[in-house]
């Protein structure tokens, strides 16, 4: 009796003790509410923020971006040289392993910026195939060698889908399973990914900067409804949301167990269209949708004020923004002009809206209200936003509300990819222009910064006489999280810097 006694007790007590470790390691665990799910761990395959601002703690680059958003920071290469004739870049790569232990190799750097180059899928060939070749001069030597000298090539070492991944795991699991189960070198490694559910983190032993990190693993939710991850962060069951809706900005600002955090962002929310559809494909009807618009009544009525007017594909802040670009001004009798003289009437569009997002649905609301005064019908079809990305990339819609930021300090990258290549049919938008995509190629190899600035204000005054997309609004990163949670931060190109993060 007394045995069983002792048993029962010893039972408790280690029942009690399993409860806290559960606890503590709980206590350890970030976890994030976000509205997008991740699409895939195969970082040449995606464009998604919901995905790259995963791959930045899972995946490390050869370089990085600081805090500030301004410099360039060694990563997996400590240090490089350029060649005098700006061609060859010569990295020393340090001394790291990636999560299963294996070593990190200038091999895997070889094969992974070969792939991102060349691999059909990938959605980079275009920013890359400027490398002529690459090549592991010792385990720890990479050498590239440019085609032509480049001014942005260095920043393009520092975007997420260009990060050093194993070659030696991608070809034992295959693509589409390493794209499921990735093996990198970062803070964190991929403990399970639940699609649509979430994606649990846990700490990488492995990682080359491991002390500095705090936190034992982070958890993405994903929680499309913008009023359910409000509501749970306010109620403690996660520590931190993603995209606070602008109306809700104030008020939890007041609630004194919140911290709201507004970083500088590069972001800049436009409205695509899809150039392939119909009369969508005559440049005077996309005018005349930009005519329509007024953009002022969506940062007043919308952002709260917390917004500011776009002009250009280049945000506000960042390198060659163009501050005197043209801002069509709200004008529906021009934009009905417009259309009378294309020959265009009774435009109906199919306008593709992300249910559950709070600002998407209000600013589609006020889109339908404004076009309908220039004699535009805008039918909106609100989808599951995990399903609005797959549509979009099919070619399934007319228009919709996208967003961008920056992953690179050169415009390179966003000019390339929303202008100048033809593999992601330029963002979307099927967008076409021999001049312009011309422009974007010399842009990116002009070396000398005067004449570079101005190809890409004229790439930017270009864009908008074409009306590759209307420019609506720039705005910051807007995120909550409990006041427990520190140093819980994006940078300007939208990184979470989760190995500086603390919970207290």
């Amino acid at each position: 009796m007394k045995q069983k006694h002792f048993n029962v007790v010893a039972a408790g007590v280690l029942l009690a003790l399993s409860l806290v470790s559960e606890m503590a390691q709980a206590a350890g665990v970030l976890t994030i509410g976000r509205r997008e799910d991740s699409t895939t761990f195969d970082p040449i395959k995606s464009a998604q923020n919901a995905d790259n601002w995963v791959f930045s703690n899972v995946f490390d680059p050869l370089l990085r971006v600081d805090n500030t958003g301004t410099k360039l920071l060694p990563g997996l290469a400590e240090s490089w040289t350029i060649s005098p004739d700006g061609k060859t870049y010569t990295l020393k790569m340090r001394e790291a392993k990636f999560s299963d232990g294996t070593p990190v190799t200038a091999s895997d750097a070889v094969f992974s910026l070969t792939r991102i180059r060349d691999d059909v899928g990938s959605m980079w060939k275009d920013s890359y195939s400027i490398i002529e070749t690459l090549k592991a001069a010792d385990p720890h030597t990479l050498v590239i060698t440019l085609k032509t000298p480049s001014a942005a090539f260095l920043s393009q070492l520092a975007l997420p889908n260009a990060s050093v991944i194993s070659q030696q795991a991608l070809t034992k699991q295959g693509a589409d399973d390493f794209a499921e189960h990735p093996v990198g070198s970062g803070a964190f490694s991929v403990k399970e990914w639940t699609r649509g559910e979430k994606v649990e983190l846990v700490k990488n032993p492995y990682y080359w900067d491991a002390a500095k990190v705090k936190l034992d693993g982070v958890e993405w939710l994903t929680l499309p409804d913008d009023n359910s991850r409000m509501l749970k962060v306010q109620a403690g069951e996660i520590d931190a949301a993603l995209s606070i809706p602008f109306s809700r900005i104030s008020s939890l600002q007041k609630d004194p167990k919140l911290d709201v955090v507004l970083d500088t962002s590069t972001r800049e929310d436009h409205l695509l269209i899809n150039h392939a559809h119909g009369d969508l494909a005559k440049v005077e009807v996309r005018q005349a949708l930009d005519f329509a618009i007024d953009k002022k009544s969506i940062i007043d009525t919308v952002t709260f004020g917390y917004g500011k007017v776009a002009n250009s594909y280049i945000p506000d802040g960042a390198l060659y923004h163009y501050a005197a670009n043209l801002q069509r001004p709200y004008d529906p009798e021009k934009a009905k002009a417009l259309l009378a003289a294309a020959g265009v009437k009774n435009l109906t569009l199919k306008y593709l809206v992300n249910a559950g997002d709070e600002v998407d649905e209000q600013i589609a609301v006020l889109l339908q209200q404004q076009l309908a005064k220039a004699g535009i019908t805008a039918n909106l079809q609100k989808v599951d936003p995990s399903q609005s990305w797959d549509m979009l990339v099919a070619g399934d819609y007319d228009i919709s509300v996208m967003y961008w930021t920056n992953d690179i300090l050169d415009p390179d990258q966003k000019t390339t990819f929303t202008l100048g290549h033809d593999s992601n049919n330029n963002y979307m938008t099927h967008y076409h222009n021999e001049k312009v995509k011309a422009l974007v190629a010399a842009a990116r190899i002009e070396m000398d910064p005067a004449r570079r600035e101005q190809m890409y204000i004229d790439l930017q005054k270009m864009a908008k006489a074409d009306v590759n997309w209307i420019d609506l609004y720039y705005s910051p990163y807007r995120n909550v999280t409990r006041k427990n949670i520190k140093n819980f931060h994006q940078n300007p190109l939208g990184r979470f810097t989760l190995e500086e993060t603390v919970k207290e």
